[in-house]
């Protein structure tokens, strides 16, 4: 029987406001010790923003560090249900080149995230992913 989403997912993911700054942001990241937030506008999810966005589309393109992180986010969200296949978030991972998506339940709650490194460490087979995944972050 194939894994479900849920069982490899991390629950409660991290949310920030669209008007919360760049480096208010990037030091929630830090401290929650994740790698990508969700972003809400007003009562509606605007999109995600992972570390990379922050320097990438931030800082690196000349954003203030007192900028607001909304408009850095990636709006087009692809999401996988929380009881689907493992083997259908790892298509839509690698349809859609993104590293995590959110995972849904309900009509498009989100109740966690899945990333590359969640579905590398679920597998079966022990690929370098996997182990690099596994191994506790250089600090």
């Amino acid at each position: 029987m194939d894994q479900k989403v849920r069982e490899i997912m991390t629950p409660n993911p991290v949310g920030v406001y669209f008007g919360l700054t760049i480096a208010e942001t990037a030091r929630i990241m830090r401290d929650s010790q994740v790698g990508a937030v969700l972003v809400v506008n007003g009562q509606a999810l605007a999109g995600v923003v992972t570390d990379r966005d922050l320097v990438v589309r931030g800082i690196a393109a000349g954003a203030a560090l007192d900028s607001p992180v909304g408009p850095l986010c990636s709006p087009e969200l692809v999401s996988v249900p929380a009881d689907a296949d493992v083997s259908e978030a790892e298509r839509l991972i690698r349809e859609n080149a993104v590293r995590r998506l959110p995972v849904v339940e309900n009509g498009g709650q989100v109740v966690g995230m899945v990333s590359l490194s969640d579905i590398a460490v679920a597998d079966e087979w022990e690929s370098p992913l996997a182990a690099v995944s596994k191994a506790q972050p250089n600090s």
